[in-house]
């Protein structure tokens, strides 16, 4: 088996059609173990403007100045592991020491910092170092089907909201700088017609064993919306309404699993078959209109989908960013599934062929559901390095339990 990576984060590379020829010399540099390297620009990580949530998921923001406004549970749980309110606003959420980096369940925080993701940012996501690992992580438990032909990636038609409308773009910050994955628009149970939950993977915002929770996550919806090339995003300078046409959605709370967080690694699959995230976003100019409402989709979660020998297709989607990717549109694959299993102790994975490399992490997996629609059976967590197939989660009740957890958190 080939060297396998969670798959996010890296931009550089050029944009093309994908050919055999083309992916068997790029393949090498495509998926990296960690986050992206940070960027230059506001270096000093001062916010230009801010906002406040208030556990709900309204918002509120002062318009202008340096101000950052925290809610109280959130000031307490930062005081708990040392970090001054004040020192956060100037830039302390760049601290990464270890007695510092917000680790459990509970630690989580995301204060808004408005204005902090510039459309440079967003696009700069990039520098990805290479972690080799043991080619062989399969443990072969007689559960792992032969591996897939490749599928090649093949471009959503742009307008992406039109074609893919619960699909964006996450960033988030790492130790090692600005990072990107991908992730989905889920119904939510308690707030039909009006959610606000996002379904990405569990190292998109968690590092797992090694550390804590990333911090500044945000989705943008349908980012890039018409899709342009980098070179086309590099000339024309677009303003962040039009790199973000449907807005900036800050986490104002987010989980994932228990086992990711114990066993998730940045290389060799550990914790993969758990690597899967669901967070509660909040609008970073807010508003009263829900995410669901202002991009009018939001998939059903499907638990427990039916085994691999019944799903004819499954449809992977992203924002891939590795070599030849980079990182500003968005691809598909579609392939029918096999099964990968790491451990005899752990439930065996869905995998499919597909060129997609790092930055596709955490994008969703739709399928056909039991009541024949459209639904999100898994998102992607690991690929090898040949950047030929993606493997992800299947849902079960530990998938379920941080969803419904999420979804009655914000109920009302």
């Amino acid at each position: 088996m080939r060297p396998i990576r969670p798959l996010f984060a890296a931009r550089r590379g050029r944009s093309v059609r994908r050919t055999s020829s083309v992916l068997a010399v790029s393949a090498a540099l495509a998926l990296t173990a960690t986050a992206c390297g940070p960027g230059e620009d506001n270096a000093d990580g001062k916010p230009t403007a801010s906002a406040t949530t208030d556990g709900g998921g309204s918002t509120g923001g002062s318009g202008g100045g340096d101000k950052i406004e925290i809610p109280d549970d959130i000031k307490d749980r930062l005081k708990e592991h040392g970090i001054d309110v004040d020192k956060w606003r100037n830039g302390e959420w760049k601290n990464w020491d270890k007695d510092k980096w917000l680790r459990e369940a509970e630690d989580f925080v995301n204060p808004i910092i408005e204005e902090y993701w510039d459309p440079d940012r967003l696009r700069d996501t990039d520098k990805t170092p290479e972690k080799p690992v043991d080619n062989d992580i399969s443990g072969d438990q007689g559960k792992t089907d032969p591996t897939p032909a490749p599928v090649d990636a093949e471009e959503i038609a742009a307008p992406y909201h039109g074609s893919s409308p619960a699909t964006g773009k996450l960033v988030f910050e790492t130790p090692e700088g600005s990072a990107q994955c991908s992730a989905t628009v889920v119904k939510d149970p308690a707030n039909p017609g009006k959610s606000n939950m996002v379904w990405t993977a569990g190292h998109c915002v968690h590092a797992g064993k090694s550390g804590g929770w990333y911090r500044n996550i945000a989705f943008v919806p349908s980012y890039n919306d018409e899709g342009k090339t980098a070179q086309q995003l590099e000339a024309e300078k677009p303003t962040r309404e039009e790199i973000a046409p449907y807005g900036i959605w800050w986490s104002d709370w987010t989980k994932t699993s228990d086992q990711w967080i114990a066993t998730g690694a940045n290389t060799g699959g550990a914790g993969a078959p758990y690597d899967f995230a669901v967070m509660h976003m909040a609008p970073e100019k807010g508003g009263s209109k829900s995410l669901e409402e202002t991009v009018g989709a939001a998939l059903p979660v499907e638990f427990n989908a039916p085994a691999v020998p019944k799903i004819d297709s499954i449809k992977a989607t992203g924002y891939p960013a590795a070599p030849p990717f980079q990182g500003q549109e968005q691809f598909s694959c579609a392939d029918k599934p096999g099964r990968l299993s790491l451990s005899a102790s752990q439930p065996t994975m869905y995998r499919i062929g597909c060129t997609m490399t790092g930055g596709s992490s955490g994008g969703g997996w739709v399928a056909t559901g039991q009541d024949g629609k459209p639904a999100l059976v898994s998102n992607t967590s690991i690929g090898p390095a040949t950047a030929g197939w993606l493997a992800g989660p299947r849902f079960g009740k530990e998938a379920k339990a941080i969803y419904d957890q999420v979804s009655e958190k914000f109920a009302n």
